[in-house]
Parts: C-alpha cells; structure tokens; sequence
C-alpha cells in the first residue's frame, strides 16, 4: 500500500482544495452573482457533457489502463498508444457533423421545457470533447504511476477557472455570455495543459503498424464505452432529465444538494486513480492475494475516512442551509440519500478497479445497461411527483442496486468480498455518532455551531479509530502526526 498510500494522500488534498473552492463557487458564487436560471443552465450544461464524454472518449481511457502493462516492447506499445489517440475521432467526427446537419432537432429536443437549454448545445459539445481528450491524457499519466498533477488538473483548475469567471461577471468585465463561452476555455485549457504534461511523462512516436491482439482491444473499447459511462450516467442523467420536467432553476438547488453529498466521494475519486492501475497490473499478473488484499484495506479505509466526512455532513447540514439562500434548503433529502448511497459505494473499495479491469466486464456492461434504464424509468416516475427529490430517490435506488450486484458478483467470481469484522464496527459508530449528534443544537451562529459540534465529532469519532484500532494503515499515519505534534 506504500504507492497507494502516498499518492492516495496526496490527491485527497488536491481534491479537497478543489472541493473547497467548489464550495465556495457553487453555495455562495453561484448563487449570488448568477441567476437561478442560469446557474440551473450550468449545471444542466456540465452534466450533459460528462453523460456524453465516455462516448467520445471511445471507452480510451479505461482501455489504456487495462492493457498497457501487457505490451512488453517499443513498437508494439507506441502503435497502441496511436491508437488511443486516434480513436476517440471516430466517434468525435460523426458526431460533431450530427449535431451541425441536425442542430435545430436536437437542441428542440433537449429545450422542450427550457428554451434557454437551445443557445448552448454547441458549449455543451465542446466541453465534452475536452472532457474526453482529458481523461485519455490522465490514463497515460496513470499508466506510469503519476496521479497527482492529474488529479490536481481534474479537481482543481477548472473550478479556479470559474472562480475566477464569475468575480469577472460579477464586477462586469464580462456578461453572461462570455462568462458561459469562458467555462468551455477552462476545459479546453485543462485539456491542453494535461497533454503537455502526458507527453512530458512519456512522449509518444505515432506509429501506424498492425497493434497486437487489437480484437480484443477493439471489443473492450466498445463495450467499455458504454459500461465506462454507467457512473457518470447514474450520477449525471438525473440533472439532464430534471431539465425536462421542472424549471431549469430547480437544478440550481438540487446541484447545491448533490455537491454537498458528494464531497463524501472525495477519498473514493482520489485512492481510484492509483486502484485503478495497480488492479490491472495484478489482474494481468493473476497475483489474486495481492489483488484481494488490495480489496480489503482499500475498502477499511475509503470507509473509515468516507465515514467521518459523511458524519460531518449530516449532523451539521441543518445549520449549512441557515447560511446559503433559503429557497437551496428543498434539496435536504437529496443530501441524506446521495450522502448514504456515496459512503456505500466507498465502502465497496477498490470493486470498480476490479471489474473494469478484468475479463468479466462484458456481464457488467448488461447490467449496467439495465440500471441505467431503470434509473431512467425511476426518474420518470419520481420527478413529476416529487420534483428534485424525486430524482435524489431514483439514483439512491438505482446506484444501491448497482453497488450490490458488483459486490455479489465480484464475490461469485473471485471469491473475495471487502469487508472485515471492522467493517460492521465502523457502521455502528457511524449509527451511534448520527443518534448523538443529529438532534443537539448549539444556541448560536451557524458557523460557530458547526465548528463546535464538528469538533466534538471529529474528537470522538477519531479517538474510537485510534484506540481500538480498526486499521493500520490509518493507525500509522495517526502515529506519525501525533510523534510530529510532540
């Protein structure tokens, strides 16, 4: 875990500043110097454009870390990281002429509720592109054991980018459409800086010769399109059909509640980007025991970390939403059940890395279809009546039936399962902490009584950690900052 854990740490605190500064964008920016309306369109915009962004991508960065470590000479490995490059534009190409031949359709289409969604497609377009190009460029640097810019670059720029935007519309230096054309330059800059630092990694020789076993490339790269975007579709198509149903301003609210959930999946997102290859490599290298125990420690851990921000979020969201506009408080429930639904998915650990980087990934793919239909079919239930808490109920349904069939299957075939006896400890602690904590008020400021009760939270829930133990990895590094403050 040495690697794991020193580059894990070390992309928490990148994406932590990134969730920090996105706080700060998206609960007091965002809503002061950006209309509903148009705050919703942003959300709308960003979320379309990572539904797309699998497709463009071609399945390319899943494919590149599943069989770079299989190539072992020169040639071969350059011919199959032409490809990588080459193939997103196959997709990219005919879609790009689709949405210019059948502008008009499509943006009738997705604007049938909200007429603003039709002057944007274009941006939408053009940040999935970038998304996509991105992702490829941060799988090369992955390949070679480098996470940390990348993950600086994918959790950090863009939103110090729109940080920087929306204090520039804020004192008029620009309007509100140069301010929607600047967020599609942050993603293509982001996009441009992540090449350069690939190739300064490893700069590739394109080579247009016969790639080794490219069937089974190509195969892959087909069906991991669409089994790469069942995450980012189950997280994401919720915000594109809220668009359908509701006043796009809604979207404002309900994207307030799903980033302050989600900064649950901070460890999750961060530990992910090294999982990722060192499960590919013990895959290819069939070292099962060091797979499983990859497994299980990742997994204590992602749960125990996840675990106490999930604590910190729920006992003090109350007092959050006494401090953001009033009308943002209708996305409470939203925020309990994407915060349980994020810390379950945590718990399952190194799961995806496993999955998408073995030979099963094809079962994976038709279930991950089927739940993907039947989030949609829950969205189009739930929302007419409940409205954005209809789409909070309909992707805590389907992600939890997701996660619990990965998890079963991955037991089936490999006979491993992450948890551990210390794994059912922690969700008591986690219970008791929650009936202690939830309904205790402090007679205060909000910002005052959220310091203290997460004071008094993080020394509780801390201490327990500590003292009985329940992981040594985190054990260690507790050690060591406690030798480090004496």
């Amino acid at each position: 875990m040495g690697i794991v854990a020193s580059q894990s740490f070390k992309n928490i605190i990148s994406t932590y500043l990134g969730f920090f500064i996105g706080a700060i964008n998206t609960l007091f920016l965002y809503t002061e110097f950006l209309s509903d309306e148009y705050y919703g369109m942003v959300g709308y915009m960003l979320s379309l454009a990572y539904v797309v962004m699998p497709f463009m991508a071609f399945g390319m960065h899943n494919t590149l870390v599943k069989f770079y470590s299989t190539f072992k000479t020169r040639v071969s490995l350059n011919s199959f990281l032409t490809l990588m490059l080459v193939l997103p534009l196959c997709i990219i190409v005919p879609i790009t002429l689709i949405t210019y031949l059948g502008y008009e359709t499509i943006a009738s289409f997705l604007s049938n509720k909200n007429e603003i969604i039709k002057d944007y497609l274009w941006h939408t377009l053009i940040v999935a592109i970038a998304l996509a190009y991105f992702e490829v460029f941060f799988a090369w640097a992955k390949v070679q054991m480098q996470t940390v810019f990348g993950n600086f670059m994918k959790e950090v720029f863009h939103r110090v980018g729109a940080m920087v935007l929306l204090f520039l519309l804020h004192i008029k230096v620009i309007d509100l459409e140069q301010f929607m054309a600047g967020l599609v330059l942050v993603y293509v800059l982001r996009m441009l800086v992540m090449t350069f630092y690939a190739f300064s990694i490893k700069l590739p020789k394109i080579i247009f010769k016969r790639v080794p076993n490219l069937s089974s490339i190509l195969k892959y790269s087909f069906l991991i399109i669409i089994a790469g975007s069942i995450a980012t579709i189950l997280l994401d198509v919720d915000k594109v059909m809220l668009g359908h149903y509701i006043d796009i301003k809604e979207i404002a609210y309900y994207n307030v509640a799903i980033f302050i959930a989600t900064v649950i999946a901070v460890p999750q997102r961060s530990m992910h980007q090294i999982l990722l290859p060192l499960s590919a490599k013990y895959l290819n290298e069939k070292d099962f025991d060091a797979l499983e125990d990859l497994y299980k420690r990742s997994s204590l851990n992602l749960f125990i970390i996840s675990g106490f921000i999930f604590l910190l979020i729920v006992l003090n969201i109350n007092q959050l939403y006494h401090i953001i506009p009033e009308e943002f408080s209708g996305g409470l429930l939203v925020v309990f059940m994407i915060s349980s639904i994020k810390l379950y998915d945590n718990a399952l650990g190194s799961n995806n890395a496993i999955l998408f980087n073995s030979d099963y990934y094809r079962v994976v793919l038709v279930l991950g279809v089927i739940l993907v239909v039947l989030m949609i079919l829950l969205n189009i239930l739930f929302i007419p009546i409940y409205g954005i808490n209809g789409a909070g109920i309909a992707t805590f349904i389907a992600v939890f039936v997701y996660n619990t069939v990965k998890l079963i299957f991955v037991y089936r075939k490999f006979k491993m399962y992450p948890f551990t006896r210390y794994t059912f400890k922690i969700g008591l602690l986690l219970v008791v902490s929650v009936l202690l904590f939830y309904f205790w008020e402090f007679p205060f400021h909000p910002i005052l009584n959220i310091a203290l009760k997460s004071a008094l939270v993080s020394i509780l829930y801390l201490v327990v950690i500590y003292k009985y133990n329940f992981s040594e990895d985190i054990s260690l590094v507790m050690k060591k900052y406690l030798k480090f403050l004496n």
